[in-house]
């Protein structure tokens, strides 16, 4: 129960420091991120640069989408605008999950340190710095957490039959990473488990790589509770964000074998075999989409609005 409870804390604390590496760099980039949102859509293309950039720079696709809702809601702009914006967050997101596995070790309680002393600091911009440092040390310790508490835990025989269930079964896989990231409401946290356990070998690259399908389908709820009270074009947004992932999910199912066999020319270690697979997916899915986003606009219009004059 001791590794379950520190499993547990090192997701809240793997969240927390994604919470507060988004405040800091938010709080650093003032309402800019707003304007060039409202601005930078006028195409599809630019809407998914402007989208990309700043899920990047936020470092969440789900406080991008809660930002593009709250912004349609307020009727400053269109569902048609925020497709582009949709199509970035899926690229934008990868920029994380590429990081987490940079390891950052020994420096670790430097940075934690700093960060903490920065943010009782009166100024505005040291005070948000301090926020992103020391959520990097929140985040890259929590990755530490899973990696040392995946072998105890596959020691427990419920968790290792469950762990072996997995690489046994895809489609399980699949809803594991769809239903955790949607309780735990952060895509990139559900990505982190899957490297600890492949990084001690007890999760197969296959089962990883339907477990982050999964998450991207999981991390939609955020974008649809958003949405609620939000107004018709807010709901169509959500529901774009859903379908994008679908769509993309459908089409990488069968390649997963494929992009298993050749994870090694990607990179040497699971982990960044998982993050590089983890991008493709994303990329891909969003730069099939762009050709047809009017099209793919005009498919939630019909599935999901059936009197658009009312």
């Amino acid at each position: 129960m001791l590794y379950i409870l520190l499993f547990v804390l090192c997701i809240l604390l793997f969240i927390f420091g994604m919470t507060i590496i988004r405040f800091g760099l938010f709080n650093l980039s003032a309402n800019k991120l707003k304007t060039w949102l409202i601005k930078l859509t006028s195409s599809p293309l630019k809407g998914m640069l402007t989208g990309t950039f700043v899920t990047a720079l936020l470092q969440s696709s789900s406080a991008v989408m809660v930002i593009t809702i709250g912004l349609i809601s307020a009727r400053i702009m269109t569902f048609p605008q925020s497709i582009g914006i949709i199509l970035g967050t899926n690229i934008g997101t990868t920029f994380k999950t590429e990081l987490i596995t940079f390891k950052l070790d020994a420096i670790l309680v430097p940075l934690a340190v700093c960060g903490a002393v920065l943010i009782l600091f009166k100024n505005k911009k040291a005070r948000s710095i301090g926020m992103l440092t020391f959520g990097i040390a929140s985040v890259f310790t929590a990755m530490k957490g899973f990696e040392l508490l995946a072998h105890p835990l596959t020691s427990m025989d419920f968790i290792n039959k469950f762990i072996l269930s997995l690489n046994d079964n895809i489609f399980l896989s699949l809803l594991t990473g769809t239903i955790i990231t949607a309780i735990i409401q952060s895509s990139t946290a559900m990505t982190g488990i899957a490297m600890g356990f492949l990084t001690v070998g007890s999760l197969k690259l296959d089962a990883g790589i339907a477990i982050v399908l999964g998450a991207n389908i999981g991390t939609c709820i955020t974008a649809i509770i958003a949405s609620i009270g939000g107004g018709k074009e807010s709901r169509l947004a959500a529901f774009a964000h859903v379908w994008l992932n679908v769509f993309g999910v459908l089409l990488f199912i069968p390649l997963i074998p494929t992009l298993t066999d050749h994870a090694q020319l990607l990179a040497n270690r699971k982990d960044v075999q998982l993050a590089h697979i983890s991008v493709i997916f994303n990329v891909v899915s969003s730069l099939l989409i762009l050709p047809f986003a009017t099209k793919f606009g005009e498919m939630i219009l019909f599935l999901h609005d059936r009197k658009p004059n009312k």
